[in-house]
Parts: structure tokens; sequence; C-alpha cells
């Protein structure tokens, strides 16, 4: 199955004391990207859960990664260092009443300053965190690549969809060229008689004229080559995966294979057609930017 870049994805799950969260989202991007947000003694679990969503599937995309880790009330201890807070009232006063300012000390102002209070928290078994973490990433993971998937099965639909319209075109391309033929052997014949009188037109000239115009704007070659592309447009998106970077470069041969139809059919209807045909293989590039 494809696989759109753009996803999202959740879990939040209580460990004993503590509760984890996982969060991702991503958007598009030509390679693999991920950043990983979490605190700052947590930097450790950066790397396995980059490796986490890599083993999980996803090839290409802007991650981005949120960890929260919130500890329970007892789990933390909070002291007070007297010296340094009875140090800074000292300061201050003195600074006051030499600058004769409003001595407006509080308890809640001493509290802010440095190295007033100290945070500790309750040592812990980090294998033991990062299995945790990765219990919560894997649940995130699997509603964030859910999402992927169903998006990716839209888009295919969609390109699929276009790409049996293209098709249809490229038929009435291929029907409309014997036409285009006749109409010109028509038109020489009237523009020799005009021009040569009756007596000065033979069948052969106007044979030999025709199948030159026939040769220089023939088609056949091209449609039949469109016709595999769409085919293999087709085969890629249904054998799932990675297809992206496929699909970007079969998108130029499609491209390439309708620009020689439009140069060479001297067709107001087949120009008209290949315009078409371009519109609806820029919406399908469009749409391939989003898939993984």
């Amino acid at each position: 199955m494809v696989k759109s870049m753009t996803g999202y994805g959740r879990s939040q799950t209580v460990f004993g004391n503590k509760t984890l969260t996982v969060e991702l989202k991503s958007v598009n991007n030509r390679f693999f990207d991920c950043s990983v947000r979490c605190p700052k003694m947590y930097m450790y679990l950066e790397e396995p859960i980059k490796s986490d969503i890599k083993a999980s599937g996803v090839s290409r995309g802007k991650i981005d990664v949120f960890v929260g880790i919130e500890y329970a009330a007892g789990d933390i201890s909070i002291s007070l260092n007297e010296t340094a807070a009875a140090m800074y009232v000292k300061s201050i006063t003195e600074l006051s009443e030499k600058l004769e300012l409003k001595n407006d000390i509080s308890a809640m102002r001493i509290a802010t300053l440095p190295d007033v209070f100290s945070v500790a928290k309750i040592e812990e078994d980090r294998d033991e965190l990062l299995a945790q973490v990765r219990s919560v990433l894997s649940q995130a993971l699997s509603s964030y690549n859910a999402m992927r998937e169903a998006e990716g099965s839209r888009l295919a639909a969609d390109i699929l969809e276009k790409g049996e319209i293209i098709g249809g075109m490229k038929d009435s391309v291929s029907a409309r060229m014997p036409g285009i033929v006749a109409e010109y052997r028509s038109k020489l014949a009237s523009r020799m008689t005009e021009v040569l009188g009756e007596s000065g037109v033979t069948e052969q000239r106007i044979l030999a004229e025709a199948a030159i115009f026939a040769d220089r704007t023939a088609t056949d070659e091209e449609t039949v080559r469109l016709t595999s592309h769409l085919a293999q447009l087709r085969e890629i998106l249904i054998g799932g995966g990675a297809v992206g970077r496929k699909l970007d470069f079969l998108v130029q041969e499609i491209n390439r294979e309708i620009n020689t139809i439009g140069s060479k059919a001297n067709d107001l209807e087949v120009t008209g057609l290949v315009l078409n045909m371009k519109s609806e293989l820029e919406k399908i590039r469009e749409q391939i930017q989003n898939l993984e």
C-alpha cells in the first residue's frame, strides 16, 4: 500500500509514577528528516526514537516528534539554598541603601533568582524508560501510519483515475490520426489541381506527398510508449511501498511522449487533446509530491 508523507499520530500512557506522551506529525520532504524534541535530560532518547521511526517503514518526509515525560509530585524534591538566599537579601538591601532605591524584596522575587532553589529527580533506570517510551512511540506510530495509508490510498485512487483519463485521450489521438492524413490528402489534391490544373496532377504524386506527411506526423511510437508508461503507473501504485521517486521519473517520461505527440500532430483537435493530457498530468505530478 502506498503512503502519504503527511500524517499525525499521538499516544499517551501512564507507567507507575509518570505519564509519557509521544506525538508525531510530518509533511512532504524529498528525504528522511526527523527531529525529536524532548526534555534536555532525556536527549539520549533521540537516536533510538529516530531508529524506530525508520524501522516502521518511514523513508521520506519531514517528521517532528514531541516527547513529554511528567512525573508525580512525590518523585521530585526541591531544596532551598539558604546561604544563597541570605546573600541575595543582604546585597539587595545594601544596593537600595547606597543608591537610595525602594527596597521591595519579597520571597517570590528571591525565589526566582539563580541557585536559590534546586530541583532533583529520583534516579531512574534509563533502559526501562527507553523501553517505555518505545512502547508509547509504537502506539503513536500505529495511528500515524494508519493515517498515512488512508491518505495514500485516496491519492493513489485519484492518480489512477487521472491516468485513465489520459489513456482515453491518448486513444482519441490514435483514432484521429487517419483522419488527419485523409484531410491532408484531400486538401493537397485540391491545391495541386488549383495550381497545376487537372492534367498536371497524378494520383501517384498525391499518394507520395501524403505518405511523406503521414510519416512526418505519425505518433504510433509515442502512443505505444505512452500506453506502456500508463500501465507502469498503475503497476507501481498497485505494488505499493515507497513509490514517490519512481513515479516522479515516470511522469517525466509520460510528459515527454505527450509533448512529442503535440509537436508532430498538425491538427487543432489533437492539440486540444494534448493540452488536456498535460493538464491531467500536472495534477498527477502534484499528487505524487505527497507520496512517500
